[in-house]
């Protein structure tokens, strides 16, 4: 099955995005892409969460953002462990369309007392 193109740490914790801009930079389409991916992985979530309405939400593991402008979706690795074969699922889709995963990260800003 697939690694990550940038990293093969199965230990890996956080998330990842996937940008919707192919390798080459050109935007991804459809433009709903990012909303049609999130839907389709709704169904997986952690044992007990959503309650009652939890089919009309999105996965707390993949969900859609936007990053400068650049519709993404936001993939929790923690999904590797829960399900397997959605998390390659994911990553093989951003594989097979050429889009751009980054890594996210999480940068103090300057200023902010330490908590």
């Amino acid at each position: 099955m697939a690694e990550l193109p940038h990293t093969g740490n199965e230990g890996a914790v956080g998330e990842f995005f996937i940008l919707g801009l192919t390798s080459n930079g050109k935007q991804f389409r459809p433009s709903d892409w990012a909303e049609r991916l999130c839907g389709v992985m709704s169904c997986f979530r952690p044992e007990g969460s959503g309650g009652r309405h939890a089919h009309l939400q999105f996965s707390p593991y993949v969900h859609p953002t936007v990053i400068d402008g650049v519709k993404a979706v936001v993939v929790n690795n923690a999904l590797k462990k829960a399900e397997p074969l959605a998390y390659h699922f994911v990553v093989n889709f951003a594989k097979d369309n050429d889009l751009q995963v980054v890594d996210a990260c999480f940068v103090e800003l300057p200023g902010v007392p330490k908590v």
